[in-house]
């Protein structure tokens, strides 16, 4: 499930609010109906990605990140990820790193398979594949469980206070990615920065200080492609939550 916004400079990352699919978009265009939280009766039609016509139409748009939903349309309250957006307010991609590593530490002691990727800017996203049988609230609540024990583990470094001002220099942990209808960008996604960097799928070996993201761009995209790819198997990997949410209440 695909979503893009729209701004005073054109389109890109974040959510289409309108209430018919984008008359530039082909005829037949899917779209997915999402009613708004609360009583206000209004809802936003999401589109529906994998059409190569689609991708082509939303290029055209001018969208420059695309974004994606957890869920799949079939199942939009069962997630088929956990998603932890790791945020410096350092701007340092070594800080970034060293965080998802203690990120990783905890998944591996709750038997959780977890796969890397660079923001596309200076944030690393870490993702848990499941399979679609737990409700999105209780993914929810235990993205958020993990992201407060880790900046209680690590107070200097981590945290994930809402407010900017009060984070100071260290990471933000972000496990709000999680909740009902929010995206977070696609890999391969490319970004509106400087030499339109993309989003990379990396392996853990790849997670270290000295990794610069900025050396995935478009320029250089068809040698990064050319190798294995280090998600290859993510949608093999799909797991059960329940183990994990108990676990982690027991640490």
């Amino acid at each position: 499930m695909l979503s893009l916004e729209r701004c005073p400079d054109g389109l890109r990352g974040g959510c289409f609010y309108q209430k018919e699919a984008p008359s530039s978009m082909p005829p037949g265009t899917p779209t997915v109906n999402i009613p708004h939280v609360g009583k206000s009766g209004k809802s936003t039609n999401y589109v529906l990605g994998g059409a190569l016509a689609t991708q082509l139409a939303l290029a055209n748009l001018g969208c420059i990140a695309v974004h994606v939903s957890g869920s799949r349309a079939s199942y939009l309250r069962k997630p088929d990820w956990v998603c932890f957006d790791l945020d410096p307010q350092s701007g340092k991609f070594s800080d970034t790193a060293r965080a998802g590593l203690y990120v990783k530490e905890v998944l591996d002691a709750l038997k959780l398979e977890s796969f890397p990727k660079t923001s596309g800017s200076r944030g690393l996203h870490i993702f848990i594949p499941l399979r679609p049988v737990t409700p999105v609230e209780e993914v929810l609540t235990f993205a958020e469980n993990l992201a407060a024990r880790l900046a209680a583990q690590h107070p200097k470094e981590l945290t994930v206070e809402h407010s900017i001002a009060a984070r100071g220099q260290r990471v933000y942990v972000d496990a709000y990615r999680n909740g009902f209808a929010q995206t977070v960008v696609s890999p391969y996604s490319v970004r509106r920065r400087p030499k339109a960097s993309f989003s990379m799928p990396l392996t853990w070996p790849d997670v270290r200080p000295t990794l610069d993201p900025s050396e995935f761009h478009i320029g250089n995209y068809q040698k990064v492609l050319a190798g294995p790819d280090p998600w290859q198997n993510f949608f093999k990997s799909r797991q059960l939550l329940g183990a994990a949410i108990q676990a982690l209440k027991k640490m």
